[in-house]
């Protein structure tokens, strides 16, 4: 098992917020299908995943991340919506939640690039960079009515923001929907790749993921990444 860094609390006054803008370079992290390099590699340079359905035009900076890096965010995890690459819920990230945990892979990239994964995200795009000042000042800032154009900041790792979206709606606030067997092998996939769980660790958290609780047990989790058990 890999031990993630822990992050930094971010400073929201007006004089830390001055320090870090303007952002040239970030930490994504991504809790969803992206936390597979590959998968990630298309959002950069163009193409379509293994398995996706769609083709993405890419960034406008198709270079791979600097660095990458496991990172642990403060909330919940939970599957609502209908996916229309994958079918069946999407991943979300609420960051209510106290005392929850979710795994994320981090991957340090330029403000341009995570701008144009968001805007790829949306079904739209790529070109234009986020403004981060209002995320940066208030932890959580919504972009857009869509459901990837919240952005939120969990941090601070070896001084660079952790940034990722998500919904502008809370996890309370919508009715859930169970992801598919497909979404949850790839999630699950990068999970043990970028944390260094066992198949079972990974399946038992997101069996209990709200979305996923009731609908799908740990053992057929573990059951679509090759364990038996």
């Amino acid at each position: 098992m890999i031990r993630p860094p822990r992050l930094e609390a971010l400073d929201h006054s007006p004089e830390a917020v001055r320090r870090l803008t303007p952002v040239h370079r970030l930490w994504y992290a991504a809790y969803g299908s992206n936390m597979h390099a590959e998968r990630l590699a298309c959002y950069l340079a163009g193409g379509q995943p293994p398995g996706g359905l769609r083709t993405y035009p890419g960034c406008r900076d198709p270079r791979p991340p600097a660095r990458t890096s496991p990172v642990m965010l403060p909330g919940l995890l939970y599957f609502a919506t209908e996916s229309q690459v994958w079918t069946g819920g999407r991943a979300f990230y609420d960051p209510g939640p106290g005392g929850a945990e979710l795994p994320a892979q981090g991957y340090l990239l330029t403000l341009s690039q995570f701008s144009d994964i968001a805007a790829q995200e949306m079904y739209r795009e790529p070109g234009r960079d986020l403004d981060l000042t209002a995320v940066l000042t208030r932890g959580r800032a919504r972009t857009g009515p869509g459901r990837y154009e919240t952005l939120v900041c969990a941090g601070l790792l070896d001084g660079y923001p952790v940034l990722t979206f998500t919904s502008p709606w809370s996890s309370q606030d919508i009715a859930m929907n169970p992801p598919s067997a497909a979404y949850l092998r790839h999630i699950a996939a990068g999970i043990v790749a970028s944390h260094g769980w066992s198949a079972r660790r990974a399946a038992e958290y997101l069996a209990g993921c709200p979305g996923a609780e009731g609908h799908w047990t740990a053992a057929e989790i573990a059951a679509l990444l090759g364990d038996p058990r």
